[in-house]
């Protein structure tokens, strides 16, 4: 970078001796994007005002465009907004006058980002987001014309319509769209999966990134965090320093709402790494610093919770033992603080599990007491609780339970606030008509009230409504004025007020030094609580009063509640916030109140991003934090900074979903969806992503702190480092090289080992190129191989370290050369290909270096070192990111080896190789001798490679098998590749699936030509639409050449073309080893109508996403069953077969003895949940109506009363509180209400069912039940049954989503789908 900047700076000195105002003005520009890139804002900014002023001055006018454009992206990004506006529509204007569309796209981008970011930063902003909506919309129509009419041949201008899709998906998230912005940015991904853009493309990244901010509000952790890993990936491998530390932001975010601290923190303290590398990014740092902050604070909090729940099972004990005495209303009163306390501290860290827990026992505390303000306080606060868990249908019987408790007991307040908070829930449910009654319903109530602190809110509420929802000009204007209006009125009582105590008596001073004694942290309180007291016949009760005694007075005292107020502070717990608290505290409240998130719109012109700076208050926003005073005494100051990314990433939204930010909680009533939208109580979501060595060793295998030889466990499972001990000498291995997810790879553990301790020798001893072959690895006395987990190897661990011994030593001269060649290059050898060179079961000859993060660049030294080696039979080089570069280089290592017979597999899918890779190969003649298999799947050739394919098929005398599946090319290159056969041709194996148009005349004449070829034995056309013409070829094919593989996936070929092939296929001499018809559009007839003996001809079967459903589980069983069945592999995922089935499908499996492998993941169907619904009785002299508010409906705001649901089979019955209403608060006697009974005795006989008919399948090897909904309970008891029988050899991967069981042979996910050997 100083060298390319040097050489910038020389160039525009010489362009201004010289006096060539165009080259001055262009190299300037160019100096300012590299001071762009390292982050150094104000130079760069410098530079642009030179280009723009010798543009202005000495050169056309049109030279002025990307100068403006540029000059309003760097004000925008130093949120000089004034500025920005200028030179943007500046920008626009000249790009319309050139009548230059793709400039005009630009500026319209840019316009819309910063209306967007000023809508941001103001709570009554209507213009911005009326011009950031229509900049927008510009922006993405001039995309979709550009797309559809370019201008030019150079681009496609697909980046502009793919970021045009994030823009506004981003400006939805900010109108808390949720859904629709999911929608938006998912169709982003598919045109970017549509249009085949690179897998590590900057736009995916701001797509992940905000499709991660959109799960985490939605509360869908998983989603939440595929995507922002992803994110998270694209930037790491793009280079893109500051997206890769917001992506790890976010991770701590997602963690730090989730309770994982110690995770978050180490999150953050990655992104703070990263952030401190680039310049001008101090607010950035600075933000993450707090947030880190926060975390710890919010680490101490949880830790008062746990003391806090000691103290309560210690009342509880108490309780039972005073039933029935004086002191029993005593200790209900204590256990009531205690509740009140663990309710607020859970409200603080935004555990909102807990806090539903403790609301619910403090409602019961509530009704022994007989105290009904307590009560609809904790009704308020279980409402809370749902509405943060979005579970809104719950939290509007809630809200509406604790309204008619208010409205009993005459508290206006408390009325009021409730409805706010209910318009809050609606207005997640975009209810939005609704949701704006009920803020004016509250309104109302607060004037009746004279109650201005809930005015303002409600009114608040009422003006976001009309603009963002409505888009009403007038009635927001209305609205404006009448908060304005309100607010002078506040701050006028407020100074009449600060007079007034300036001047009071001595004898007003001593009552506040009273008070002020009396209460504990009242500098942060109010000295006062509004309270209704709940007396018996006009006197105060007593704390050790029976409290039968109070069950007949409470029925006459609703009579006289008329919300009295009372000092209810003590030292023992912080201030009561219930709504007749606000009065005194909505002021202190006030400061927190703002509309909308902090968010940033990317650009779509520049990879770079701009950290965006905090809101004007920024110290005194904490959303989603009701008892802000206790907070800023607790964990000042509590923020978790949110950051928003120019030209990637919106900012991450504020602590919950949408609906969790409209109310700051159910007793401040706030909108803290829209009010509380600052950056600094946002914080963001975590991924594990490996970054290199955490443990203080590098490659070099030098550990740089012995003194911890322990398994190092870091914050984030990805950080996980295991320490391992040869002799004297210790080895760190980070745990993410040898674990899938979370379990232990005990092989790649040794091959890492042996990799590692290698590189700690001396050079003169390993210039002998002797590795160490690691056959036993034990810990505290017990050999590894019967661990599973990290955390297992945690708990076995202790204090002890892992031990390895050196069992012989092996001969790897090519991983000498390596080393080597990295050390002449001065470059760090990668662990990756190192461990795959050091594999023991391949030789010599085949070099496998198969997804190890390789590029054109830093596969040099492995380049080199094969000049060195010569002469191979195999060459790997899948899943990694080479590109032409890197065959131009292979190219000279066969021409220097001399070779010209010998086999040669070359592998080269799945990375950046275009068409000149085949010519590359072409301009090889000593490979034209050489060459049998050529995979060169999953790369962008496009038909530019037709000619080059032809050519090889011609020379390449040897080649047998050719797989160009998923490379772009259409009908045109298909038809080459026919011409190029004849009969001569060796051809066995051919794979054209999933490249598209291909039309069906193209493939009737391959094959045709096929069925001349005298060794052709499997073709894969999968993902190809085959028409009924092609079919029959097909048919014929199938009938002249005895096929041993047929793979047809996603053809549509339907039963009907299936049965006519089978027919065909059966005609052959020889058993067909492989048979793929996976989403072919079958039904249960064909399984219906098979033979006996296509089941004794095949070897595997894939009937994969066919809805064979339950009909045809029948007929598999038969055909499972029979004796001359010689399946071995067999496929039903997403067969729609239900459990029963799965059920039938695995008994059959003890009569065959051939099936190895078996998958009937994804086949419970939704009408199976009565199969195990539990058996509710309700037993209650209430009619309990609210039960049916959230019976049976399905959506991410509904509960299903009994679910069967995917990652976990729970079931789920309606809360207590539902069925046995509050006795002694209505009066009524509880003995008449009942809770729910459970019967789960339907999910234990099936489970038995399962377990007996897993134990019989004897022969099975693997077995896949993912996604059929069994809880995690069912699937221990399965996994007991397979081990069972495998006691030595049986494996197990069980996550949310997985269900694996196989056998050490034949273990589960060990290779991707593509890398499965035909």
């Amino acid at each position: 970078m100083d060298a390319e900047l040097r050489s910038a700076k020389a160039a525009y000195r010489n362009a201004n001796a010289e006096g060539n105002h165009r080259e001055e003005a262009r190299w300037a520009n160019v100096i300012a994007d590299i001071m762009k890139k390292r982050g150094d804002y104000v130079i760069a900014l410098n530079w642009l005002r030179i280009d723009y002023e010798i543009s202005l001055k000495h050169l056309p006018e049109k030279h002025l465009l990307p100068t403006c454009q540029s000059l309003g992206e760097m004000y925008l990004r130093l949120e000089e907004f004034p500025d920005a506006l200028i030179f943007q529509k500046k920008h626009l204007e000249l790009a319309r006058d050139a009548n230059d569309i793709v400039e005009e796209q630009r500026a319209t981008t840019q316009l819309g980002r910063t209306y967007h970011e000023l809508f941001s930063r103001s709570d009554h902003d209507h213009n911005s987001i009326r011009n950031a909506k229509k900049y927008f919309k510009c922006a993405m129509d001039l995309a979709v014309k550009l797309k559809e009419n370019p201008p030019n041949n150079k681009s496609s201008f697909l980046k502009e319509y793919i970021d045009a899709h994030n823009n506004i998906g981003l400006l939805e998230i900010d109108l808390e769209n949720l859904h629709e912005a999911r929608k938006i940015l998912t169709t982003g991904l598919e045109i970017c999966d549509e249009e085949e853009v690179a897998e590590f493309d900057d736009g995916r990244s701001r797509l992940h990134h905000n499709l991660g901010t959109v799960y985490m509000e939605l509360r869908l952790w998983d989603e939440a965090r595929k995507n922002i890993k992803r994110d998270i990936v694209i930037c790491n491998r793009i280079g893109h320093c500051q997206g890769e530390a917001k992506g790890y932001i976010n991770l701590g975010e997602m963690h730090y709402r989730t309770q994982r601290y110690e995770d978050a923190s180490a999150y953050y303290e990655k992104a703070l790494g990263l952030a401190k590398s680039l310049e001008d990014e101090d607010a950035l740092v600075k933000q993450i610093q707090q947030n880190i902050e926060t975390v710890r604070e919010a680490g101490k909090v949880m830790a008062d919770i746990t003391k806090e729940e000691q103290s309560l099972k210690k009342l509880k004990r108490d309780i039972a033992a005073a039933r029935g005495t004086s002191n029993e209303r005593k200790f209900l009163l204590q256990q009531n603080a205690v509740l009140e306390r663990l309710v607020e501290k859970a409200r603080m860290i935004s555990a909102w599990e807990k806090h539903c827990e403790y609301a619910k026992e403090k409602k019961k505390i509530a009704s022994e007491l007989c105290d009904r303000q307590k009560l609809a306080d904790s009704y308020l606060d279980i409402a809370e609780s749902y509405q943060k868990l979005r579970r809104f249908n719950k939290a509007i019987k809630w809200y509406k339970k604790s309204w008619q408790m208010y409205k009993n007991i005459g508290n206006l307040e408390g009325q009021a606030l409730v409805k706010i908070n209910i318009g809050n829930v609606l207005d997640s449910t975009n209810n939005w008509r609704e949701a704006l009654d009920a803020f004016q319903e509250s309104y109302s109530i607060a004037v009746e009230a004279d109650l201005p602190d809930v005015q303002l809110s409600a009114l608040e509420n009422m003006h976001y409504s009309n603009m963002i929802r409505f888009d009403d000009e007038d009635e927001t204007r209305r609205l404006k004025l009448l908060i304005d209006k309100l607010k002078e009125s506040k701050e006028k009582e407020a100074a009449a007020k600060n007079m007034s105590e300036d001047c009071c008596s001595e004898t007003d001073t001593e009552a506040d030094d009273y008070l002020s004694n009396s209460g504990s942290d009242n500098f942060c309180f109010p000295k006062t609580i509004s309270q209704s007291k709940a007396p018996t016949t006009g006197d105060e009760l007593e704390d050790d009063a029976p409290l039968m005694s109070l069950y007949q007075s409470i029925k006459s005292s609703s009579k006289n509640k008329t919300g009295h107020k009372e000092s209810l502070l003590n030292s023992t717990k912080q201030a009561e916030q219930s709504p007749s608290s606000l009065k005194n505290q909505t002021s202190d409240h006030q400061t927190i109140v703002s509309r909308k998130r902090v968010r940033v719109i990317l650009s779509d012109d520049d990879d770079d991003e701009v950290e965006c700076s905090s809101r004007k208050d920024h110290d005194c926003l904490v959303d989603d934090l009701p008892t802000y005073n206790a907070i800023k005494r607790k964990a000042s100051p509590c923020k978790i900074q949110v950051i928003s990314e120019y030209g990637s990433k919106g900012a991450i939204n504020v602590e919950e979903s949408s609906s969790s930010f409209k109310c700051s909680s159910p007793h401040t009533a706030t909108k803290s969806g829209r009010h509380s939208r600052s950056l600094s109580n946002d914080v963001v979501a975590e991924a594990n992503f490996p970054t290199g060595s955490k443990c203080d060793t590098d490659f070099s295998g030098k550990q740089n702190d012995i003194s911890q030889p322990r398994l190092h466990l870091s914050q984030n499972d990805s950080q996980k480092c295991i320490t391992c001990r040869i002799g004297n000498d210790l080895i760190h291995v980070e745990a993410t090289l040898c674990t899938t997810g979370d379990q232990l790879n005990i092989d790649s553990l040794k091959a890492v080992v042996a990799c590692l301790y290698y590189l700690q020798f001396l050079p003169e001893k390993r210039s002998e190129g002797l590795l160490p072959i690691i056959e036993h690895i034990k810990c505290a006395g017990r050999d590894m191989e019967s661990l599973e987990t990290v955390e297992h190897l945690k708990e076995v661990l202790g204090n002890d370290m892992v031990e390895a011994s050196v069992d012989g030593w092996i001969h790897k001269r090519l991983i000498k050369m390596y080393v080597d060649c990295c050390k002449e290059l001065s470059e760090v050898p990668n662990i990756k290909v190192l461990m795959k060179l050091y594999n023991l079961e391949v030789s010599d000859d085949e070099i496998v270096v198969s997804d190890c993060d390789l590029q054109d660049l830093s596969i040099t030294p492995l380049i080199n070192a094969l000049h060195s080696q010569k002469s191979f039979a195999m060459l790997d080089l899948s899943h990694n990111l080479l590109g032409n570069g890197t065959i131009e280089k292979l190219q000279k290592v066969f021409t220097a080896s001399g070779q010209s017979y010998g086999g040669l597999t070359l592998d080269l899918h799945c990375n950046r190789f275009g068409p000149t890779t085949l010519f590359q190969i072409c301009e090889c003649s000593l490979l034209f001798a050489r060459l049998e298999v050529l995979n060169i799947s999953g790369n962008r050739l496009t038909d530019a490679c037709g000619s080059y394919l032809s050519t090889i098929l011609k020379n390449c005398t040897a080649l047998c098998s050719l797989n160009i599946e998923n490379c772009s090319v259409t009908s045109r290159t298909i038809q080459k590749i026919a011409d190029a056969l004849d009969s001569r041709s060796v051809l066995a194996h051919l794979c054209i699936g999933y490249n598209s148009p291909v039309s069906g005349n193209a493939t009737v004449n391959l094959l045709s030509k096929l069925s001349t070829l005298k060794r052709f034995s499997e073709l894969n056309m999968s993902g190809l639409k085959l028409s009924k013409p092609v079919v029959d070829a097909l048919c014929k094919l199938a009938g002249s050449l005895t096929l041993s593989g047929l793979l047809l996936g996603g053809t549509g070929i339907g039963t009907e073309g299936a049965n006519k092939l089978v027919e065909s296929l059966l005609k052959g001499n020889e058993e067909l080893v492989k048979l793929d018809l996976s989403y072919c559009g079958l039904t249960c007839n064909f399984v219906l109508n098979t033979s006996v003996n296509f089941f004794c001809s095949i070897l595997e079967l894939n009937l994969e996403g066919n809805p064979i459903m339950a009909e045809g589980s029948d007929t598999l069983f038969s055909l499972l069953v029979n004796p001359q069945c010689c399946l071995k592999v067999l496929v039903l995922r997403k067969c729609q077969l239900g459990l029963t089935g799965i059920l039938h499908i695995i008994e059959a499996l003890a009569e065959n003895s051939c099936i190895e492998e078996l998958n009937i993941a994804d086949n419970s169907v939704p009408k199976e949940c009565s199969t195990l619904q539990y058996d509710l009785s309700v037993k209650s002299c209430s009619q309990n109506q609210e039960q049916k508010l959230d019976a049976m409906q399905v959506d991410d705001n509904q509960e299903v009363l009994c679910s069967l649901n995917t990652p976990n089979y729970k079931l789920e019955v309606a809360d207590s509180e539902d069925i046995a209403l509050e006795a002694a608060a209505s009066g009524i006697d509880d003995s008449c209400a009942s809770s729910c009974q459970r019967n789960s005795s339907p999910e234990c006989h099936l489970t038995q069912q399962f377990s007996i008919a897993i134990g019989k399948a004897k022969n099975l090897q693997l077995l896949d039940l993912s996604k059929n909904g069994f809880s995690a309970q069912a699937v221990e008891t399965f996994y007991g049954s397979w081990a069972t029988l495998r006691p030595l050899s049986s494996q197990k991967h069980i996550t949310e989503q997985i269900v694996h069981f196989s056998t050490r042979e034949n273990k589960c996910c060990r290779v991707k789908p593509c890398c499965k050997k035909a």
